[in-house]
This record gives structure tokens, sequence and C-alpha cells, in this order.
């Protein structure tokens, strides 16, 4: 079933977004199907108990990958409700690549200020399933003032070494490796010794490296200069959302968590569920469009992608967009549109 796709629109603006990439891919005619998982939701766990079950997760096992709405709902409380579902999803298949491209939507939609230095088109790789994100930790005297928490950073040397790798591996001119070395120990000694051995390994790209306070001041003063940028799952998440509102805003931002070596992949728009906007037909669907674009380079359809791409940033530049990129369309209107785009142009 490698051309069926998992579908899990989620909470909040997940379904609406997501209702606009299935759509759309559909509208290509290509050999792609759809397995949609709509019940894996907070309604279902505030009823249930259970946010993904045993007999979901075989679904998505049967599949060629997952396109993914978002998570989160401000009913549940718990964290660990989008854990057991994104971040379960991510451990299960060991997704351990987050690719995050931003390549900027259109002049005007950029928040700097010299045009110079706009034209945003890098890939942050974030290290996706070490780091702080495992959970490990605990709290002693939780609930008083004596309360005192504990959260591990997590670093291991096959993590570390592959996710470089897999880095060199997308690069188009150069690589710049970000961690805080000075600052945190034991986790960047390793990081570095890493570094330095797949360096050794590729000295056909061009190497930097930066610690992350520094490389967050240059990403602002000229994005322009970066191709890929590497570093661990905390700073890769922080990283990620700055370069994605230079590009031209979150709502816009596409994922892919990946791994290399199985090819199995969760395609994801950035942007959360949002739940303030939920039901209002705002929600910009550009960023799950985009998320569809990468699954479509993945399964093989490399120009459906090109051209998918083209007429987001055609619509985007003719006004025709949700307001966050200064339009006045709806979710479903703006998606409209980008397949309106699409059919012009033969596709």
């Amino acid at each position: 079933m490698m051309n069926t796709i998992a579908v899990i629109p989620g909470d909040g603006v997940g379904p609406e977004v997501a209702r606009e990439a299935t759509e759309t891919v559909t509208a290509l005619g290509l050999d792609l199907t759809f397995d949609v998982l709509d019940h894996i939701n907070a309604d279902t766990y505030l009823e249930t108990g259970v946010a993904m079950s045993e007999d979901d997760l075989q679904r998505v096992r049967r599949a060629g990958g997952v396109l993914f709405g978002a998570v989160g709902d401000p009913r549940v409380s718990s964290t660990g409700y989008a854990r057991d579902i994104l971040l379960r999803l991510r451990f299960e298949f060991d997704l351990y690549v987050n690719h995050r491209p931003a390549a900027l939507l259109h002049d005007r939609v950029s928040p700097l200020r010299d045009p110079a230095r706009r034209a945003i088109d890098l890939v942050v790789v974030r290290e996706n399933t070490e780091g702080l994100y495992l959970g490990v930790g605990g709290v002693l005297r939780g609930g008083t003032k004596d309360e005192v928490a504990i959260d591990e950073e997590v670093n291991t040397y096959l993590g570390v070494s592959r996710i470089l790798d897999y880095a060199f591996s997308v690069a188009r001119r150069s690589v710049c490796m970000v961690d805080k070395s000075n600052a945190v120990r034991h986790g960047g000694q390793l990081w570095q010794r890493c570094w330095c051995e797949a360096v050794a390994r590729r000295p056909d790209v061009e190497t930097s490296h930066l610690y992350v306070d520094a490389a967050a001041m240059n990403l602002v003063a000229d994005p322009t200069r970066f191709d890929v940028v590497v570093t661990n799952n905390s700073y890769g998440d922080i990283l990620s959302d700055l370069t994605a509102q230079l590009a031209g805003g979150i709502g816009s931002a596409a994922s892919v968590n990946l791994n290399p070596e199985t090819g199995f992949a969760l395609f994801e728009p950035v942007h959360g569920s949002a739940p303030d906007i939920a039901g209002k037909g705002i929600a910009n669907p550009i960023g799950a469009l985009e998320s569809a674009a990468l699954l479509l380079d993945r399964h093989g359809h490399s120009g459906e992608a090109r051209a998918l791409r083209d007429a987001v940033r055609r619509t985007v530049a003719a006004g025709r967009c949700t307001p966050d990129l200064g339009g006045t369309l709806t979710t479903a209107q703006a998606g409209a549109a980008i397949r309106a785009e699409l059919l012009a142009t033969g596709w």
C-alpha cells in the first residue's frame, strides 16, 4: 500500500488545512490514495482516554507515509496527549530527521528591511528523536515552594552522526552546524566530535559552526548566507520557527519527519492547531500544501511538486491568499485559488 497515504487531520485548524492538501493532491490525478483517520483527535481522547490505538498504528504502518494536520486542544491540559500521537509516531518509525525548508514566498511578506537579504532559501535539519524532548527527568517535592524540576538532554553518537550525515546529503553548497558547546559541556563535546568526523568525510562541502545565539542573530541579519543548518532537537525547533517567519510566516511553513533508510515519512505543517482561529475559515493552507509538495517529491512526483510550489507563489504574488499574508480569502478559497493556478498551467 505504498501509494496509500494515511491522513491524520487532528485538531484545531488541522482538518481545515489537511482537506485543502488532500483535495489538491487528488486534483493532480496521481496514483495516490488517502486513508483518513479523522477519529484521532482530542474528542476521541477526551471520550476514551486513548490518543491513538494499536489498530490506528497498524493502519499507519500499512501506508506509504502520513500527511498530518495538527495536534493540540485547549480542553486537554496534559502534554501526554500530543506526545502519544506525534512524538509516538516519530519514535515508533524512528523518524530521526526533521527537515524544514524555508524559501521566501514573496518579497512583500518578508520582515527584513534590506531587499538584498530577503531571499531566504535554506533547510533546517533538526535531530528529531533525542535531546530534551525524550521526557527524561522528574520532579522532586512537586507542588511546594521547594519544587525541583529536572529535564535531561540525551545525545548519542549514532543519533548525532546520522543527522549530520543527512544534512550533508541534502546540501547544495554548505552546511552550518549549530550547538552551544561552549556552555553545554558533555553533549557539546559529542556534537563537536561527530562534526569533525562528518566534515572530514565531505571535504567537497563548505562548512561552518555557530553557537545557537550567534546563529539566531546571523539568520536575522542575513539568512541568504545559509544553505543547510543542522542542530539538535530543541535548537532546531526554535530556529526553524525563526526561519519560517523570515520566509513569510509560520502559516506557510512545511516539514517532513523522515527516516532516510526506510523511506517512511510524516509530512506536517509547522503551525500547530491554532485553536484561536479554528473554525473561522481563515487558517493559511499553504503550510499543508507545501508539506504535500514534500510528499510528492518523496513519492517520485517532483514535477508536480514543483508545479504546486510555483502555483503557491503565484497566488501569493497576486494577493489571492489568507489574511496572514495580506489577502482576504478563506482557507477553502485560498486552496481553490492554488488549484486553479495548477489547472491553468496544465496540471
